[in-house]
């Protein structure tokens, strides 16, 4: 939708600047003019003020009720609302809260199970120093998703064309292998890797420069780390998001150039029919129905299977995980708030010891 505005043609005495002033005086008569109007306008204001009545308290509480009702409650109540971002921009960048600015790569698979010890120590160590690039300042978020596809479509991706010549009869033989992997394979299930980092900015422009440079810094580790990775655009990302609200496969339409002439929003395009939440750690997203699970693990050690056994469910399953650094300052303040409180458990037992009729040393030992 465009909008243009007709303009007078130019002319000279149209572009000279003109000032116009009025001058009193010249004009006895309309300067006594003037004062007599101003004496009226003020003495029917006074009036007016005079006649006018207090409001009452039910209208009062009504006024408010109205104010209240036009701000909201910032509770969301359409299914646009529920998805948690602000804006999404073409280049990727994702507004998220009104200081908070994120962006997404997303990176292929590293043969980790099948390497060496050897080399699986150093693609350990790697992914170590890659995690630990990440200050208190970022926010990290490692995205999992076995996303299942239309089965159209996965055939026609493994369909091998016919050609003029003799080997037609291969080309079936080996398209209809596919096809049969296909059906008894992982039930058409595509899965992707995606790392979402977030900054705090004061506008757009301060967030591109910063997510620039970790996005430069993210690619580069990944290259050490032999993995093949690619920064998301914002159509992209708008297409991973639309994936995982339409689980049914329904085919993603969206432009950019679309919003201003519908006076829509990105959302208007991802989002799913209807949201329902409340029962649970179940929930409804339009004709789906899900279930979303925390883990906090406490563990004096984690088995390097663990993810990849979640992943390898015959199933659509999206794993998140969230990671943040801790300030220096802070780590040294939770150790020794944490000693703190072992003290005084230790101190406490030793008291009930002595109550008991134990000997002190000889709990302090044991504790």
């Amino acid at each position: 939708m465009s909008f243009r505005q007709s303009l007078p043609a130019q002319r000279s005495d149209l572009t000279e600047p003109k000032t116009y002033t009025l001058s009193w005086k010249n004009s006895e008569n309309l300067k006594r003019r003037y004062q007599r109007l101003s004496k009226g306008q003020t003495k029917k204001t006074r009036e007016a003020a005079g006649n006018r009545r207090k409001l009452t308290r039910a209208e009062k509480k009504q006024i408010a009720e109205a104010i209240r009702k036009a701000k909201g409650d910032g509770k969301a109540r359409t299914a646009q609302q529920t998805i948690p971002y602000l804006a999404m921009y073409p280049d990727g960048i994702c507004k998220v809260t009104e200081k908070r600015y994120s962006k997404c790569v997303v990176f292929e698979d590293i043969n980790y199970q099948l390497a060496q010890a050897d080399d699986k120590t150093a693609i350990f160590e790697n992914w170590c120093d890659f995690l630990n690039y990440f200050d208190a300042s970022v926010s990290v978020q490692l995205s999992f998703i076995n996303q299942g596809t239309q089965r159209e479509q996965a055939e026609k991706a493994i369909s091998i064309p016919t050609q003029e010549d003799a080997f037609n009869s291969i080309r079936t033989e080996y398209s209809d292998m596919l096809k049969n992997q296909l059906s008894k394979g992982n039930n058409g299930l595509v899965k992707h890797k995606y790392i979402t980092f977030t900054v705090e900015a004061d506008n757009k422009a301060a967030a591109k420069s910063r997510l620039s440079r970790i996005e430069t810094d993210v690619l580069n580790n990944f290259k050490v780390l032999g993995v093949t990775a690619h920064p998301l655009s914002g159509y992209e990302r708008l297409k991973v998001l639309h994936g995982v609200f339409h689980l049914e496969g329904e085919p993603f339409s969206f432009s950019f150039d679309w919003l201003t002439p519908s006076g829509l929003s990105t959302k208007d395009f991802i989002a799913p029919s209807s949201f329902r939440f409340g029962e649970g750690r179940y929930f409804r997203m339009g004709k789906k129905i899900g279930a979303a699970s925390f883990l906090e693990i406490l563990a004096p050690e984690l088995n390097d299977r663990m993810l990849a056994d979640i992943l390898d469910l015959e199933t659509g399953v999206i794993v998140n995980l969230h990671i943040r650094s801790i300030d220096q300052s802070e780590t040294i303040k939770t150790i020794k708030r944490k000693i703190t409180d072992l003290d005084k458990m230790k101190i406490e037992e030793q008291k009930k010891a002595v109550r008991s009729g134990y000997d002190m040393d000889i709990s302090a030992t044991r504790s």
